[in-house]
């Protein structure tokens, strides 16, 4: 069998299917292809907060990009993905934190982001229930969280309704330029071709990237999830540690119907070859230990189910995101190091952009691929 679109999308994550959504707004023939389901890997197994605050700066302008569409995400994919503007609210323990703290809400302010950082009695005024032990908060109003589980395939059947084709369970093996465009192959012996390509195939993608020459130090790594029983509904924003000290770094954040989604502490095991992932007992024991530190009311609840997933790291803990260093039509997202999926629909806004036109208002040569390479090479540009 053989197929042909103006784009082909390897990976159907939240940058996949967001990319394959704007392409087709903009009127682009996509065919996306995913190896397992959408939304099955590292976008669908996240903590699902919608959070800015806390990145680094030249993110920002892809994580406003993608506020807008959480923002609107009912109206474009006429589906509830259960995003929830609650704010968001970081906190520290140690005395260089809380400086920081202010001197990223001064700088942040040039990138269109606002927050407001509460030190001491001012802080537990706002957030009584507060460990004592914490120092500060920096509150950003307009954040929040949404369900992982919901928004890829959110996304895939709004991209499908607007015309994309979306080919699940076809693993890639092959990927090539082919004349002027590109030549996909699946495990299956099924082609598809395209005039412009785009890998966000997550800790995946070294896999293909270096079929062109672009080989990168992706690490496998498993977030440590869990989940409370139903508690009435109090924590309105969600929470999470600011720290240098993993064990300290947890996160929290409360849904509706009660239940309190916990995270954060030192990763555990994945393995990118089997697809698996698994949640260490005494991460979960070292959690709910922060968690009391952080909420004292929290030492009751009772932990119901834990999970984990594949997740990609590289070692600046930036990701790749744009142009390939060495073949035209071709672009990359992937490498969001546990960050992905706040940002994820204005990564697949610019990459549906930078495809369509040639261009993007948003600078990209901090997340090049070309950082990689074992020699210096020509700066992409961007305008």
């Amino acid at each position: 069998m053989s197929e042909q679109a103006d784009v082909i999308v390897i990976g159907g994550g939240i940058m996949g299917t967001s990319t394959a959504f704007f392409l087709r707004r903009r009127e682009r023939s996509v065919i996306l292809l995913e190896r397992g389901l959408t939304g099955q890997q590292a976008s669908g197994v996240n903590f699902g907060g919608i959070r800015r605050q806390g990145r680094a700066l030249p993110q920002l302008a892809m994580a406003n990009r993608a506020l807008e569409t959480w923002r609107r995400s009912k109206e474009l994919l006429h589906e509830d993905v259960e995003f929830l503007a609650s704010g968001h609210t970081r906190v520290c323990y140690h005395e260089h934190d809380a400086e920081y703290f202010d001197r990223y809400a001064a700088d942040a302010r040039a990138y269109g982001l606002d927050l407001e950082v509460l030190h001491g009695a001012a802080m537990f005024e706002r957030f009584p229930f507060l460990g004592r032990e914490v120092l500060a908060a920096s509150i950003s109003p307009f954040d929040g969280h949404a369900n992982p589980r919901l928004a890829s395939p959110a996304f895939a059947r709004a991209a499908a309704r607007l015309g994309a084709r979306i080919v699940e369970n076809t693993e890639i093996v092959r990927v090539e330029k082919d004349g002027g465009g590109f030549r996909v192959e699946s495990a299956a012996g099924d082609v598809y071709r395209a005039a412009q390509l785009v890998i966000c195939a997550g800790a995946w993608a070294s896999a293909l990237t270096q079929q062109f020459g672009e080989p990168v130090p992706l690490e496998a790594r498993g977030p440590q999830m869990a989940v409370t029983e139903p508690v009435p509904y109090v924590f309105k924003s969600s929470m999470g540690v600011y720290t240098s000290v993993k064990e300290e770094s947890v996160y929290f954040r409360q849904i509706p119907r009660g239940n309190i989604i916990l995270g954060g502490g030192p990763a555990g095991p994945a393995d990118a070859v089997t697809r698996r992932a698994s949640v260490v007992p005494r991460n979960t024991v070292g959690q709910i230990a922060q968690f009391r530190r952080l909420v004292p009311s929290l030492a009751p609840l009772n932990v119901i189910r834990v999970w984990s997933g594949v997740e990609s790291y590289l070692p600046d803990s930036e990701p790749v995101i744009g142009p390939s260093s060495k073949v035209d039509g071709l672009f990359y997202a992937f490498g969001f190091s546990g960050s992905g999926f706040q940002i994820g629909p204005g990564v697949g806004e610019t990459l549906a952009e930078l495809a369509d036109t040639g261009r993007t208002p948003i600078p990209l040569d901090p997340f090049s691929i070309r950082r990689f390479a074992a020699a210096p090479q020509t700066p992409v540009l961007s305008t």
